[in-house]
């Protein structure tokens, strides 16, 4: 799923520093790395410890005075932890023709050195602060994450606004992190799940940028030059549609303070155009993409909905009841009544421009041909008619009860309230959001799962070689 779910769920795996970057170190010196790498062990630990219930979390509204900058913040001083969430307009999306990866090589090197500190010296400093820092590119945003001890607080922030403004793009660390991510795209290549998405979002797709993978491809990432990073920091890294959410140990006073001197030298406006709206195929069509291995992976799906449709929180019951966990119609009749599949499931996404929903199983080719038609049928049977009351009821229950598990560490209510502000659903959302499903009707249930799912529109992507079906693309009917 990872490889579709770019655009909310972004990371990349950062190799550890190879001995020549680090420098020869002294006793002392190895000592405090040792102390540093415990703390930073510590701060890990804590910053998963039990948060306030979400009912008695109380989100205030700070302001950068001389920024402008807004972030929302959940205070709680029970743990020494503070964590901070935040993301610049612009992503893979973005990337320019022949610079396909663009995007992900800059969130690979601002943590190579900053200001007046070489990549190891950089390196050093985080774990002298036992400080956690990562960059990600999703499709339309490009993320932070900062997690450091109450004590570190001064200094942490300092390190971290010297990435965010004075990023370096030394030359050997940049040729180091270009074979690295030459090299995870090539392992991709040869991974049968990430060539099943590929291709599902290249059919849903075409050309747009929303067919493209966040890493870019390997052509696109050999072309990138240090300029070229450069000038996308200039134009990314503004306030302006930045959003900025913290939680943990830290008061509306002094986060306001550390806004402005964070983010307070970043550029006003940003320099990053709109995408445009992709015109989505709604034609049904099969793709088997023949590889030599011994399961098949299916991917298909076909137009979803915008997170800002009224109609979505009901989809999202309904798709729960489809193919969401361990009592979903996908997992029953393909895995627990026919062993067909160890994993089987359905899912919405939805980015600015354009929804989607997709479903996605992997199984032996003997028997792909026997999954896809259950897998079909099982979405056209909710398309006609709809769950029943019983499944409703215990899809309700069950996403209301499991909610608060979102909110239960300071990491957690960070990375959430991030997405509630991307997906703009106001800050009264964490309270409004399981009355809001609890007030999903049978009516309104079934009504939603005819808008939503089309059987005569499925677009079927099938890598590996499933018995039965011929290798190409056939249109409508399939």
């Amino acid at each position: 799923m990872m490889s579709f779910l770019s655009a909310h769920a972004d990371f990349h795996v950062r190799d550890a520093k190879a001995p020549e970057d680090r420098g020869s170190m002294p006793l002392g010196d190895r000592m405090g790395r040792m102390y540093g790498a415990l703390a930073a062990l510590l701060m890990v630990m804590l910053s998963f410890l039990a948060a306030p219930p979400v009912q008695a979390m109380e989100i205030q509204v700070v302001k950068g005075p001389r920024s402008g900058v807004v972030a929302w913040l959940v205070e709680d001083h029970t743990v020494p932890i503070i964590a901070m969430d935040f993301s610049f307009h612009g992503g893979a999306a973005h990337d320019p023709a022949g610079k396909e990866g663009l995007a992900n090589f800059l969130s690979a090197m601002l943590d190579e050195g900053a200001g007046d500190l070489k990549s190891a010296e950089f390196q050093r400093r985080m774990e002298d602060l036992a400080m956690r820092l990562s960059f990600s590119a999703g499709m339309e945003y490009f993320t932070g994450s900062f997690r450091t001890i109450t004590r570190n607080r001064e200094d942490a922030f300092r390190l971290l606004a010297l990435a965010l403004q004075k990023p370096r793009f030394d030359a050997a660390p940049l040729e180091r992190i270009r074979k690295q991510l030459v090299i995870s795209i090539r392992n991709d290549r040869e991974r049968p799940a990430k060539q099943a998405f590929r291709a599902f979002r290249k059919s849903l797709f075409g050309d747009h940028p929303y067919a493209r993978d966040r890493k870019g491809t390997e052509a696109g990432v050999k072309a990138v030059t240090a300029d070229d990073l450069r000038h996308l920091h200039r134009r990314l890294f503004a306030r302006e549609k930045l959003l900025v959410t913290v939680a943990g140990d830290i008061d509306a006073q002094t986060l306001a303070r550390l806004l402005d001197e964070t983010f307070g030298g970043l550029p006003a406006t940003s320099g990053m155009a709109e995408i445009p709206a992709p015109k989505i195929a709604r034609t049904a069509a099969l793709n088997v993409v023949t590889r030599d291995i011994p399961q098949t992976q299916i991917v298909m799906g076909h137009e979803g909905l915008l997170r800002s449709d009224p109609d979505f929180i009901p989809a999202y019951v309904v798709n729960h009841i489809l193919g969401s966990g361990a009592a979903s119609r996908l997992n029953r009749e393909v895995r627990e009544k026919r062993g067909l599949s160890y994993s089987v499931y359905a899912a919405l996404f939805a980015w600015k421009k354009a929804g989607v929903f997709l479903a996605h199983a992997g199984t032996s080719n003997a028997r792909a041909a026997e999954t896809l038609r259950i897998m079909k049928t099982e979405i056209a049977r909710m398309a006609k008619e709809g769950p029943t009351a019983k499944e409703l009821e215990e899809a309700k229950l069950y996403l209301t009860g499991s909610y608060p598990l979102r909110f239960d560490s300071t990491t957690k209510i960070a990375g959430a309230l991030l997405a509630i502000r991307r997906d703009g659903l106001g800050i009264d959302y964490v309270n409004r959001r399981n009355d809001m499903i609890r007030a999903v009707t049978l009516e309104k249930a079934r009504e939603v799962a005819r808008r939503l799912y089309h059987p005569e529109r499925l677009r079927v992507i099938m890598v590996g070689r499933p018995q039965g079906m011929t290798a190409g693309t056939k249109r409508s009917g399939q």
